[in-house]
Formats: structure tokens, C-alpha cells, sequence
């Protein structure tokens, strides 16, 4: 019997370009809830509209609302006295209220409920005669409306050498509230710099950091850990995006920042197999889409979901602003901000309603 053998080679075949995307990504719930108050407001009383600050922090779409009839502005001194004002996601302090109130703006507050629930904390800490130590970035509209509910009371704290300056015995009852969109693990680091600071601190009780940022930064860990590279797609004046790419350098993974697909360097992806794709809490799906295409060309044609959560948190808008709105909202907006029509060029704010 004849017997025959066959001596196997190596697979020298380069390994398939592939690109891992996170779930969940993109609008939180207060985001959207924002969103739809700025065109629901359009549809009720017609354009234009004024809103105190970027309703969320993303150009693309402050852009695209813009073209509807919102128009942004940076303080409420800046709308006509009358006038439908919208407050932003991000919260304002009890003065802008009072400004507001002055000059007669018909307001509707945006604020997410979360941060909502961090100025009602913030309130009660001061009643209670502590000291507030606000963690977060002083310069962020969320931590200039938190620190506006008591400002005699509150100081900010953004990094754990703040802690160590602080001019207070460590006998002085504090509390700490944290900004909603920060990094978990820096926070942390923080709170227990403070803990070991002060003898009498109190924290809020339930964590502040906002869901979606957690679960945002719990993906990008995983991303982390099988990717090459991990591009998070977010404005650069978003805090939570900013926190995305810190957390993944931090694993030890090159991560980079795309605001939208014409800034994506072709240098990053040299000797890139797998990348890892995720998206702040104020980015729609357009744009992830927008990148995804963009890779392809460049051949990472193959994508994988990578999820790690589920989000099912819907925040209900206004009664002044509900009359009418379909109860689907939620998927109404996300199908309606996940398309760019195909003759938008990269990067331009356009869509279809």
C-alpha cells in the first residue's frame, strides 16, 4: 500500500482588516429627549427658536437644527425679550432662571434629568451646612449651572492635586457631587483623595456619573482590549467623548478623537488590523455610519458589534410640549439621525426629516 503525505505550510495570508463596534454608543436618552424638545418646539411655535447654549454638545447636530430654525446663543441676554428660550441639556443656574424670568422668555428647560437630580442634591447639601466639593471641569456649562446653586458654598474640584490645595481644616463637614460625563476610574481616584482629606464628607448616595457615560467607557475598555486602535467619534468640546479616548489610552490602546469622518488620518491605520469604533453620548449614528464607510475604502470591510449593555431609559418631555407626539419617539429620532443622504458631502450638516 502506498502511502503518501503532504507537508502543510504556514497561512502566510495577511490577517482580515476588521473593525469592532461598540453597542451601546451614541445619544443617551437625555440627549435625545433635547433633541426632540428643540423640533418639537419648532413645530409649536415656529421658528425661530432660542437656545441658550448648544442643545448638546456636538457641531453636527447644532447644525442641522439650526437649518430647522433654532438659533444658538450664549447667554439669554441675547434673546429678544419675549421669546421662546430653550435651556440646554447641560443644566443653567437659579440666576439665568432669574435672568430669564426678567425678561420674560418663554422657557422650556431641556436639562437632562440626571443633572436635574445633581442640582437637587447640590441644594440639599447646602441646606444641610456642608461645603460642597463639585467634581468635575470648572469651564463645562454642567459644572458652572451645579456650582451656581449655592457659588458661597461650592468649590470645584477637578483633579486629585485640587484636593490637596483645598483651604479647609479636615474637620469641615463636605459632601462631594460629581460631574455626570467624567471618566469612572478618575473619579474615583478623586472621591478617594477626599475621603482620606475629610473626617466629616458625605457623598451623594447613588453614583452621579451618568449611565450612558458609564456604559459608553465600559465599552470602550472592551474595545480596548481586542483593538488596534479605537476611534471615538464626538466634538471636541464634548466631555464625555474626551473621557472616551482617555479611558482607552489608558488600557493601553491608541485612541484617537474624530469629530467627524474628514478628520480621519490615514496615518493612524498604518499596521492596523482591527479598530475598535464607539461614539459619545451626543453623536448620531449618521456619522459613526459616515466613518464605517470611510474604513471600508481603506479595507476594514468586515464589522463586528461588540455590546456590553442595554439601554432602555426614556425620558419623557414637557407636558407643555407632548400634546401630539407620537410614543415611538425614541425610534422616530433615532432612524431620522442615523441616515446622511448620499449627496451629503463628509462632515456637512445635512439630512432629510
Amino acid at each position: 500500500m502506498h502511502l503518501s503525505t503532504q507537508t502543510s505550510h504556514p497561512d502566510t495570508r495577511a490577517p482580515r482588516k476588521r473593525v469592532i463596534l461598540a453597542e451601546p454608543r451614541g445619544f443617551c436618552a437625555g440627549v435625545r429627549r433635547a433633541i426632540a424638545m428643540v423640533e418639537r418646539a419648532l413645530e409649536v411655535y415656529g421658528p425661530p427658536i432660542y437656545v441658550r447654549k448648544q442643545i448638546v454638545h456636538n457641531h453636527y447636530v447644532v447644525g442641522l437644527l439650526e437649518r430647522q430654525g433654532a438659533r444658538f446663543v450664549e447667554s439669554e441676554f441675547d434673546v429678544p425679550e419675549g421669546a421662546v428660550c430653550l435651556f440646554s441639556a447641560h443644566g443653567v443656574a437659579p440666576a439665568v432662571r432669574t435672568a430669564a424670568a426678567h425678561r420674560n422668555l418663554q422657557v422650556i428647560d431641556a436639562t437632562c434629568p440626571l443633572v436635574a437630580k445633581v442640582h437637587q442634591q447640590a441644594r440639599r447639601v447646602v441646606r444641610d451646612g456642608r461645603v460642597l466639593l463639585l467634581v468635575g471641569h470648572v469651564e463645562h456649562e454642567e459644572t458652572e449651572g451645579t456650582r451656581g446653586e449655592a457659588p458661597r458654598r461650592t468649590l470645584v474640584v477637578e483633579t486629585v492635586e485640587d484636593v490637596e490645595r483645598l483651604e479647609l481644616s479636615r474637620d469641615t463637614p463636605v459632601a462631594y457631587l460629581t460631574q455626570t460625563t467624567l471618566s469612572v476610574d478618575e473619579t474615583a481616584d478623586i472621591v478617594r483623595a477626599l475621603t482620606e482629606r475629610f473626617d466629616d464628607i458625605v457623598g451623594p448616595g447613588t453614583d452621579t456619573i451618568c449611565y450612558a457615560s458609564q456604559n459608553r467607557q465600559t465599552g470602550i475598555k472592551s474595545l480596548a482590549r481586542q483593538a488596534d486602535l479605537v476611534l471615538v467619534v464626538g466634538s471636541e468640546n464634548s466631555s464625555n467623548s474626551q473621557r472616551m479616548v482617555d479611558v482607552a489610552r489608558e488600557a493601553g490602546t491608541p485612541a484617537q478623537l474624530v469629530p467627524d469622518v474628514s478628520r480621519l488620518d490615514a496615518d493612524w491605520l498604518a499596521g492596523v488590523t482591527t479598530v475598535g469604533v464607539s461614539s459619545g453620548a451626543s453623536v448620531p449614528d449618521a456619522l459613526v455610519h459616515q466613518l464605517l464607510d470611510r474604513l471600508a475604502e481603506f479595507g476594514h470591510d468586515q464589522v463586528d458589534i461588540e455590546s456590553t449593555a442595554v439601554e432602555d431609559v426614556v425620558f419623557a418631555m414637557p407636558l407643555s410640549l407632548t400634546d401630539g407626539v407620537r410614543s415611538d419617539d425614541r425610534e422616530r429620532l433615532d432612524d431620522a439621525w442615523s441616515t446622511v443622504p448620499s449627496d451629503t458631502p463628509a462632515g456637512t450638516p445635512r439630512r432629510t426629516k
